[in-house]
């Protein structure tokens, strides 16, 4: 984790939590909300999401009101992307600030990011995500107050409009610059003549405790999502004189917006240049998370390119399975049977067999 988890408690507010009535979504909106700092004091469920001028039926606004006054919250979390009139309406109904899934993770973003290239992501993913919300924006702002020509608020928010543009175009120039630099990079572990091996999966699924491992590295990890937020690259030895590149990425989450993965394309497109793509399975959930999770590694390297030809499942946390039934699904039914390798990255277990098998697949090639 890049912030120490006694920095992320000084700033802690109390959070109450709508989301579908599903294990998984509960489970994870929950972990989404304890990493952006807050503290979850209740947690509310609902059928249907975004469906009316709150975000949610008329009625559970009124039942959201009584509850973060009865738990004394001062946040609301709204597990699915929301309007910003539906935020506004929401907040109005329940006094309480409204956050919803998409900015969550932004402010999850804008806490890890330490890097110049991180943080520049982030600043364009946000000004993504305040474009199309401009409009209500300004007329909030301006109640009141008669703007522009051709009907309230309209010039404002052209005005508005334009400004986000330049400063989207600006941040794009810089990432334009920083991604030059990657190519500068690539060019030169190129002519190093080594394999690229990229690691990559489900945010949490232990990919910087394995590349630790692999990597004698000590880059700080947390069961906390998204702890790793830019790209680190390191020379590993696989002995018989065989080294390699290893990188480590940013982790996956469902639902992830498509202007989000487009903002983190200079770092995420590190993986379509890999010779191999390790893909960390978290094997210690249920069927159901795994099954998810899964489908959410397949679609995002889908939607970034990647060829599956490259990719070899690795079922991580093998220390912690409490029903091999999960496992004998996973490797059958959901990889149709598709190479993998289970390992444990904590205690250490398969990771010789692991080495192996990344030689075999990077090093019969050249």
């Amino acid at each position: 984790m890049l912030y120490s988890d006694t920095r992320l408690a000084a700033s802690v507010d109390k959070a109450t939590v709508v989301t579908y009535p599903i294990e998984f979504a509960m489970k994870e909106i929950s972990e989404l909300a304890e990493a952006a700092g807050y503290s979850v004091e209740e947690l509310i469920t609902q059928k249907r999401v975004v469906k009316s001028e709150y975000g949610v039926g008329k009625g559970k606004a009124e039942d959201l009101r009584e509850a973060v006054s009865r738990n004394g919250s001062k946040v609301l979390i709204v597990d699915e992307e929301l309007t910003s009139a539906q935020a506004n309406n929401l907040s109005k109904a329940t006094q309480a600030e409204v956050v919803d899934r998409d900015r969550l993770i932004l402010n999850i973003f804008a806490r890890r990011a330490v890097t110049t290239e991180a943080k520049l992501q982030v600043q364009l993913a946000e000004l993504r995500y305040e474009l199309p919300r401009a409009k209500d924006i300004v007329r909030h702002s301006k109640t009141g107050e008669r703007a522009g020509f051709s009907g309230l608020g309209e010039l404002a928010v052209d005005v508005r409009f334009r400004a986000l543009k330049r400063q989207m175009a600006v941040v794009r120039e810089k990432l334009a610059k920083a991604q030059s630099y990657r190519s500068v990079q690539r060019a030169g572990r190129s002519r190093l003549g080594l394999p690229f091996v990229s690691l990559a999966g489900y945010t949490s699924g232990g990919k910087t405790t394995l590349f630790n491992r692999l990597a004698a590295e000590s880059k700080e990890v947390s069961p906390s999502l998204f702890t790793t937020l830019s790209t680190t690259t390191r020379a590993v030895d696989l002995g018989d004189s065989k080294r390699m590149l290893l990188s480590d990425t940013v982790g996956f989450i469902s639902r992830l917006p498509t202007y989000m993965i487009e903002a983190f394309k200079s770092t995420l497109e590190e993986l379509t240049y890999a010779d191999l793509v390790l893909l960390i399975i978290d094997a210690s959930e249920n069927e159901d998370s795994v099954r998810i999770k899964l489908g959410s590694c397949r679609e995002t390297l889908s939607q970034l390119g990647v060829s599956p030809d490259k990719t070899f499942w690795v079922l991580n946390k093998m220390d912690l399975v409490k029903d091999s039934a999960v496992i004998q699904t996973v490797e059958g039914e959901l990889l149709n049977g598709l190479p993998t390798l289970r390992i444990s990255a904590t205690r250490g277990d398969g990771l010789h067999q692991l080495r192996n098998r990344i030689v075999g697949a990077v090093y019969p090639r050249r």
